[in-house]
């Protein structure tokens, strides 16, 4: 080995490209260790950057979250309270009107039918009444009476059915 670095040595242009091949590959030797080195540095690094990263990010956010979270159940809680109150009034005024509307339709329908059912139940009792009157006086009287009757049977049936006994009757229902 002597000889062959005697024998460039004694060639000065390959002697030159010998030095810059070994100082190539001091350099490259030299890089390569300076990359692995600091890919070990920077792997470590990431490594507890990660870690950092992760413990701060999970505590900023669980902090940041609980605080909007409150917040936000807050403004929901408001909110629905709000909508629940409104809701209350709607319900209460639509449940006023509809149930005062239905109540009096039902109570006049109600009335309107009591008052028919009244009245026909006073117009048989009068019918009743008329021909027991009308009866009555055929077992009772004599041929002249008979005749007296028949002529006052209109007058005691008009006076019997006056307009003005039924609507008194109506307006005291």
């Amino acid at each position: 080995m002597c000889v062959a670095n005697r024998a460039f040595t004694s060639v000065p242009h390959i002697s030159f490209l010998w030095e810059d091949t070994q100082s190539v590959i001091f350099l490259s030797i030299y890089l390569s260790h300076s990359v692995h080195y600091l890919s070990i540095y920077l792997s470590h690094s990431v490594h507890y950057l990660s870690i950092y990263l992760s413990i701060y990010l999970s505590i900023y956010l669980s902090i940041y979250l609980s605080i909007s979270f409150c917040s936000l159940s807050i403004y929901l809680s408001i909110y629905l309270s709000i909508y629940l109150i409104l809701f209350t009034i709607y319900l209460s005024i639509y449940l006023s009107i509809y149930l005062s509307i239905y109540l009096s339709i039902y109570l006049s329908h109600s009335v309107h039918y009591l008052s028919i059912y009244l009245s026909i139940y006073l117009f048989s009792l009068f019918i009743y009444k008329i021909f027991s009157l009308s009866i009555y006086p055929f077992q009772t009287l004599t041929p002249p009476s008979i005749y007296l009757f028949i002529y006052l049977h209109p007058f005691i049936s008009h006076t019997l059915f006056k307009p003005s006994l039924l609507q008194h009757t109506d307006t005291n229902m």
